[in-house]
Parts: structure tokens; C-alpha cells; sequence
């Protein structure tokens, strides 16, 4: 139930209230929209939600913001800071995680044999071929409990889980299993720490956070539907390993330029994979995505090699907050690597169809000439655009010198910059960024470092 944000096939890279209370023994509320006929939404997301760190090392969760603040390891007196400041139930549920920690993948394995020998009903909704993805949840799942008092990052992004699982078919009745046997995984596994009121506190935590979940599903299910059909329209190959694939819904598809939608194929059902969107909403109601066939990419070569227009595919929800705040004025410093220059290219367009004159500094990396597959594009717009600056960068090592490219020109101080791109380019532009004095705060991205980009 609980979705790792990224799955092995990137998008568009290579590569809860918080604290005790609850009521009973897993037992959800009912949420306030259960069984409401859908309509439409207006868009959420940012984009399903960066996925959060795995346990065992006390990091903080990107804002909600965007999941553009990347999580920053904590200092020992931040840290100790964070400890006292904690609730009761904050200290008993991170010293479970702490016991646990050092078992790996044992926990994981243990807790999905409970739910599947439990409940066999629910083994359909894992296919086999997601045992990369069930590790990455399960230990979401326990890093959502680990900051489960830290409500201002934890909620959206509880929030945007519960909406995007809607096209899992997860329904309210499916967490108190999940809850059931994440208690008898931890009790196996923390047996020197595991008391009765440490398994209370994981009761309490585990309820709020699967209500917060719940609730936002039921809501969204009054707006939205749990997905939408997309027929191929158009499929340009641009390289043999890189297609731009052009889509049109079967009913209004509401989104933000720099946001990104998971997508099924129907060669692989019930496996998404999550790519951002390749331009800002158009008034013809199309979307196009740049997908790149990585090594045993179920999905992008499918896409890459075997889509045509008249396929049928399926898009969840719009996500990710990578997004313009058109309220400021500040410039756009972004940094493109790859098909990571997809959600950057709708920014360019979004500040252009907004009117707005703020600078925007474009740094596009890639390793050959070849691979700047849409610099076309891209000088166009400059050329349309005299605010707009648009720069390739080509190394073998365009992952490095990307982002040490940047540092040449500025300054940066009045600008808000967005990463996307393959995760190496993601942490040395975070580097670099912050070494050249931009705030962290203003560092907007959807990446992150688990990001696997060979694919499954």
C-alpha cells in the first residue's frame, strides 16, 4: 500500500498529523468520500512524492515545497536537538528502528511473508517483478513512521501516497493488514527493545498515518479518477534509445508544467513507471513525455521500442511540485541532464505563456552532441525569448561537469534553481548550488539518491 515514489524506470532520467492518538487496533475511519462517483482534479502532486530515506540514518524529508529540498543528514547537535524536541512516541518508534536497522532486508522479507500467508487476497496487487519496488516501500513505510511528528513535511507527502495508490486499487480495508503485519515483523525483529507500550506508540503512529492516507484518497476520489486512458498519438524517436511520446487522454488531464504522472503500458500491467511531463499544458489537451530505454527497462523500452500511435496506455495522477511560483519575480537558474530536460523545457514554456520577463539560464547536459536530442527545440525558444539563455554542456562526465559549469557564470543570488536529470547530476548540482551560496530552500528537484536508472 505504501509506494515507493520512484520506481526503476526514472522519470524522465536515465538512470498526518503527527504524535499518539487513533482509535483502536488499526481500524480506519471511514473516509468522507467512500464510495462517491469521480469527477475531475484539478492538480496536486509533487510529483507521487519523493520517496523518504531508508531507515537507519536520521535525515530529513524534503519540504513540501517540493520534494526539491533534498534530505540533509543531520549534525549530532541538530540531531540531539530533534530528539528532545520529539513526543514519546517519536522516541519509542525510532528506537525500534534502530534495532531493526541492522537486520536489512530480513525485515522486509518477514514482513511480506506475514501479509501474503495472512492475506492471500492481497497478493495480486504485487506482481513478482516488484521485489525492487516492495523493498524501497516497505522501508518508506518505516521512514514515514520515524518523522511521523514532523506534520508539515510528513502530510503532503502522506497525502499524495494516498491519492496516487487510488490506481492500485487500495482501498481503506487493506491498511489494517499492512499495519497488522508491519507490527509482527518489528516484533520478530526488535525483540530486545519491543515492549507493550512501544507496541502502542506503533499502533497510534501507524493509524494517523495510514487515516491521513485514507482520507486524502477519499477526497481526491470526489475529483479525479483513480486513473485515465491515454492513446499514442505520436511516437518520434529521436535517437535508438530516446522517444518523445505524444499522448491524448480520454478526458481532461489537469497539470502543472515541471510536474510528472506515473504510466502503465499494456505490456506490463500493474507495473508504473513515472515520467514528467515534456511541455506545459497545451490548449489541445495532448501530453508528451521523453522517454529513455535503460538497460532491462521493462517499461521505457517498451515505450521507447514497441509503442505506436493507437496504443492504449494508462496515466495516474499529476505530481511533483517542481513548479513556478509565478507570485515572485525570481530568475529560473535550471540545470537539465539527459531526458531530465523534458520538465525543464515546460518550464521555459510555462514563464513564456505567462507573459513574464524574468531571466531563465538553461544548462542542458549530455555526454555527445548526439545525445542533446531536443537543443533544436530549445534554441528556438531562445530565439523567441530574449530573456531566456540556453547553454549545452558536453562531457563524458556531464553528470560533473554540468554543475560545475554553472559556477562560471551568475550571480545566482536572485534565482530559484531546478535539478532534473540522472541522480549523480542531481547531488553535484546540490553541491555546487550550495557552494555558489544558493539556499537550500531554493533548490527544487525530484530526484533523489536511491534513484536506481537501470531499470527492471
Amino acid at each position: 500500500m505504501f509506494e515507493a515514489r520512484h520506481s526503476m524506470d526514472a522519470p524522465t532520467t536515465e538512470s498526518a498529523d503527527s504524535g499518539s492518538g487513533g482509535g483502536g487496533w488499526f481500524t480506519p475511519r471511514p473516509g468522507p468520500a467512500a464510495g462517491a462517483s469521480t469527477g475531475q482534479e484539478a492538480p496536486s502532486e509533487g510529483r507521487e512524492a519523493t520517496p523518504l530515506r531508508p531507515v537507519g540514518r536520521p535525515e530529513r524529508i524534503a519540504d513540501a515545497r517540493s520534494e526539491t529540498v533534498p534530505a540533509q543528514s543531520l549534525a549530532p547537535a541538530v540531531e540531539a536537538a530533534r530528539e528532545r524536541e520529539a513526543s514519546p512516541d517519536a522516541r519509542l518508534v525510532r528506537r525500534t528502528l534502530q534495532e531493526v536497522a541492522q537486520y536489512g532486508d530480513k525485515v522486509t522479507s518477514y514482513f511480506y511473508a506475514l501479509l501474503f500467508v495472512r492475506h492471500p487476497e492481497l497478493r495480486p496487487m504485487f506482481p513478482a517483478s516488484m521485489d525492487a519496488q516492495r523493498d524501497r516501500l516497505f522501508k518508506a513505510l518505516l521512514t514515514a513512521a520515524e518523522h511521523a511528528d514532523n506534520k508539515s513535511v510528513l502530510v503532503p507527502y502522506l497525502k499524495n501516497l494516498g491519492r496516487g495508490h487510488r490506481k492500485y486499487g487500495t482501498q481503506p480495508e487493506h491498511y489494517p493488514a499492512v499495519g497488522e503485519c508491519l507490527i509482527g515483523a518489528l516484533t520478530q525483529y526488535a525483540s530486545t527493545t519491543w515492549d507493550k507500550v512501544t507496541e502502542a506508540a506503533w499502533v497510534r503512529t501507524y493509524t494517523t498515518i495510514s487515516q491521513v492516507m485514507i482520507d486524502a484518497a477519499a477526497e481526491d476520489e470526489l475529483r479525479a479518477p483513480a486513473w485515465w486512458y491515454a492513446e499514442v498519438v505520436s511516437h518520434d524517436l529521436r535517437t535508438p534509445d530516446i522517444a518523445v511520446v505524444t499522448v491524448r487522454p480520454d478526458q481532461p488531464y489537469p497539470f502543472l508544467a515541471g510536474q510528472y504522472t506515473s504510466l502503465e503500458t499494456p505490456w506490463w500491467p500493474r507495473i508504473w513507471r513515472h515520467y514528467s511531463f515534456a511541455s506545459a499544458p497545451r490548449s489541445d489537451g495532448l501530453l508528451s513525455f521523453h522517454v529513455k530505454a535503460v538497460p532491462a527497462g521493462w517499461v521505457s523500452n517498451a515505450l521507447v521500442h514497441r509503442a505506436r500511435p493507437g496504443d492504449v496506455l494508462r496515466l495516474g495522477p499529476p505530481a511533483g511540485s517542481m513548479t513556478v511560483d509565478h507570485r515572485t519575480d525570481s530568475g529560473l537558474l535550471c540545470l537539465g541532464g539527459g531526458t531530465g530536460i523534458a520538465p525543464i523545457k515546460a518550464l521555459v514554456e510555462d514563464v513564456a505563456e505567462h507573459g513574464e520577463r524574468r531571466p531563465v539560464e538553461v544548462f542542458y547536459g549530455a555526454r555527445t552532441d548526439h545525445d542533446l536530442y531536443d537543443i533544436d527545440t530549445l534554441l528556438r525558444l531562445q530565439r523567441s525569448h530574449s530573456w531566456l539563455s540556453v547553454r549545452p554542456v558536453i562531457d563524458q562526465k556531464a553528470h560533473v561537469q554540468l554543475p560545475d559549469a554553472v559556477r562560471g557564470y551568475g550571480p545566482w543570488n536572485e534565482f530559484d534553481a531546478y535539478l532534473s536529470g540522472p541522480p549523480g547530476m542531481i547531488r553535484n548540482g546540490i553541491d555546487a548550488l550550495r557552494d555558489i551560496g544558493i539556499p537550500v530552500s531554493r533548490i527544487r528537484h525530484d530526484s533523489v539518491e536511491e534513484l536506481v536508472a537501470a531499470g527492471n
